[in-house]
């Protein structure tokens, strides 16, 4: 049976919306205590502007954002809100911050990977000024992109708030599948990758630092995991929902799929109260680093320090000077 006369059978059953309601308000309330703990940190606590500090204020204010989407998103599908103005809106910041969260962790592990793989060049490659223009290019791309694609899908207001009930191929959203994430998956898995086994081949030269390369392989290779497992399900989903669309699918199939990309999203959505705890262990690894490191101000001392400092971070890199 095709599914193109009878989109109401595709859409999710209202039980699972209870289940956005239960999942959502402690991820909110989560979310915005450690993110307010977080933001107090890295405005307050930390004495000088870097690279990490720019971008981890970048990435607190994607996910604070996304953050209060969720009970509108949660409250929308239970009372089946349709498609108006205030739902359009809505629905681009929920999506310019879920992408920002991803291009900023993106960002983040390309800057650490060339402050440790290329220690002296990073002196000219990274400054907390080129980290903040970096980011609002980021900004203005994303919101520029998610608002053309609103332009482009605004002819369908008669499915449900945060609900593709269409069953046409949206090529708009496998655009922000591969663009979105796939390419920055690749780029952060190979940035990740070389590191640790620069990581690997270092601790094996230097035994003497054996305790501390071991905790920056624990660190870099758990927030790969992290993005992987958060955000691979909901652009699976989307992919299977693309080619399901593309195809005359039963409506049971596209229905088991439109639940799968429901449940991948609500996962995809706790990142905020997980990237919020990554913020910690920054400050954390900060403060640990910082203690270490001698106060020399030799050109090579500086390429040691960058290159220390930077296996240390999760999200990011602290270059000390």
């Amino acid at each position: 049976m095709n599914c193109s006369n009878s989109n109401s059978s595709i859409q999710v059953p209202q039980t699972f919306h209870l289940i956005q309601l239960i999942v959502y308000i402690p991820v909110f309330l989560f979310g915005i205590l450690f993110n307010a703990l977080a933001f107090w940190v890295f405005c307050c606590k930390l004495p000088k502007w870097t690279e990490t500090r720019v971008y981890m204020i970048n990435l607190m204010i994607a996910d604070c954002c996304l953050l209060f989407t969720l009970p509108f998103k949660a409250f929308s599908h239970n009372q089946m809100q349709h498609r108006d103005n205030k739902c359009l809106a809505l629905e681009a910041s929920y999506f310019i911050n879920r992408h920002v969260s991803i291009y900023i962790i993106t960002i983040t592990a390309v800057d650490r990977y060339i402050a440790i793989m290329y220690p002296l060049k990073s002196m000219t490659l990274r400054s907390p000024f080129k980290a903040a223009v970096t980011s609002g290019f980021l900004w203005l791309l994303t919101i520029s992109s998610v608002c053309l694609a609103v332009e482009l899908e605004e002819q369908d207001n008669s499915g449900i708030c945060f609900e593709k009930s269409s069953t046409e191929p949206s090529k708009v959203t496998l655009a922000f599948t591969i663009w979105g994430f796939f390419i920055p998956l690749i780029i952060l898995s190979f940035c990740s990758i070389q590191i640790i086994k620069k990581l690997v081949r270092k601790k094996k030269t230097n035994p003497h630092e054996e305790k501390q390369i071991q905790k920056a392989i624990y660190i870099v290779s758990t927030n790969m995991a992290v993005f992987i497992i958060c955000f691979l399900p909901v652009n699976i989903g989307h992919i299977v929902r693309f080619i399901l669309d593309s195809t005359s699918t039963s409506c049971p199939v596209i229905y088991k799929g439109n639940v799968f990309l429901h449940v991948a999203s609500i996962i995809a959505n706790t990142n905020c109260c997980l990237d919020a705890i990554c913020y910690y262990f920054v400050s954390q690894e900060f403060q640990e680093a910082s203690s270490m490191l001698p106060k020399t101000k030799s050109v090579k001392s500086m390429s040691n320090h960058s290159q220390v400092s930077s296996i240390h971070m999760p999200l990011g890199n602290i270059k000390f000077r």
